[in-house]
């Protein structure tokens, strides 16, 4: 009874639903128990990190002008603020659903067998211990106030007259506006990123544990992957954190295009090693996977070729050579069953050794790629593009 009980039990599994920071929101009332108030908590970190910066800048006339490029015209900072945090947030919501569902999948459809459930049961409980960790998001917090504004300063702030610096004497010069900007603005934006690649890790680790138990995998089973096809399917739920990552680097890049004079051909292989690296590190997870998928496969080969030449040896005797059999042949399934039986086999024979498809990956690129296109203006007109674009086509 209490092994049945186990077994009907429903995983209680959230990257998103812990840690201090949501214990915060829920006191304050940004958040509900499971992640309702979304445009509270958009509205609240806009009030926070990108109004005062625009009030502070009015006040120092460095809203429209005032210096190199004004607060107006930074494009980083705004897509920064109020795209890349909203959708970060937003990626919350998607990545709870989806992922607890997800979890949910390995009992429900018995990939799981009883006896490794308590195993299962561990796992998940030890990645609720890393989300709600006390002293991962305090190791967080001292990374952004240290190595966080370290390079921001050194790598990502603009060398030019801003809004928020003037260079001089081999250092910046922060204006009040500045100051607001790299002691609380960034270092917000850069602790909701780090705890996305925290929960990132956490994801591995919960997956490279549950790849070690004994799952029942069935080669034959139609999604080519053993009957794990929907881990591939979860990958979607990151499509956002892709998009904001994506958006952040496009208004970075568009600002140094603008502003010191760079061509958007000079930054083809960041664009494209980005694209390559974050879609890797959102797949890469599920490669664990791999032994266990691949050792199914030859199995289900090797039973499969036994049974397929023990069926077609009996249908050779039955029907071609007709030795034991009077029966008329139309009418029978025999036929049938052959054809469903190797159809079956093709099945088994097309498994993937991960359980990913082709589809799950574009649906990643495109999240990643989609913020880039409107860099393309900026080395081609609007309608040249579509010109372009029509001939290519046609």
């Amino acid at each position: 009874m209490a092994e049945q009980a186990l077994q009907q039990e429903p995983p209680d599994f959230s990257l998103v639903l812990g840690g201090p920071l949501y214990q915060i929101f829920r006191r304050t009332h940004l958040t509900g128990p499971t992640l309702e108030l979304l445009r509270r908590r958009i509205a609240f970190f806009c009030l926070l990190c990108w109004v005062p910066l625009a009030v502070l800048s009015a006040v120092e006339g460095h809203l429209l002008s005032g210096a190199k490029f004004s607060f107006f015209h930074d494009i980083e900072t705004h897509v920064r603020f109020l795209i890349s945090m909203p959708v970060l947030l937003l990626a919350e919501i998607i990545v709870h659903r989806r992922l607890r569902s997800t979890v949910k999948h390995f009992i429900d459809r018995h990939i799981v067998s009883p006896e490794e459930l308590p195993k299962f049961r561990a796992a998940i409980d030890s990645a609720i211990r890393m989300r709600n960790s006390v002293i991962a998001e305090v190791v967080l917090l001292v990374i952004v106030f240290t190595a966080g504004i370290w390079i921001w300063r050194k790598e990502v702030a603009l060398g030019v007259a801003s809004w928020y610096a003037s260079p001089g004497g081999g250092q910046m010069h922060l204006t009040w506006a500045g100051s607001w900007f790299a002691f609380v603005s960034v270092p917000i934006f850069q602790f909701i990123l780090l705890r996305w690649y925290m929960r990132m890790l956490i994801w591995f680790l919960f997956l490279l544990r549950v790849s070690h138990l004994r799952l029942q995998l069935l080669p034959a089973n139609p999604d080519r992957a053993g009957g794990i096809g929907f881990l591939g399917r979860s990958t979607i739920a990151f499509a956002p954190f892709l998009f904001a990552q994506s958006a952040l680097l496009a208004g970075q890049i568009a600002s140094r295009i603008f502003y010191t004079g760079q061509s958007l051909l000079s930054f083809k292989m960041t664009i494209v090693g980005f694209v390559c690296f974050f879609v890797v590190v959102i797949l890469a997870p599920l490669l664990v996977f791999t032994p266990q998928l691949w050792d199914a496969k030859l199995d289900g080969l090797a039973k499969f070729g036994s049974l397929a030449e023990e069926y077609v040896s009996d249908f050779d005797q039955k029907w071609l050579r007709r030795r034991v059999n009077d029966e008329q042949l139309l009418g029978s399934g025999d036929i049938q069953s052959l054809a469903d039986l190797g159809n079956s086999y093709a099945v088994v024979g097309d498994m993937r050794a991960v359980p990913f498809s082709t589809e799950d990956v574009l649906w990643l690129l495109g999240a990643s790629v989609v913020p880039m296109l409107p860099l393309l203006l900026t080395i081609m007109p609007l309608d040249q593009l579509v010109t372009e674009g029509i001939k290519m086509v046609f």
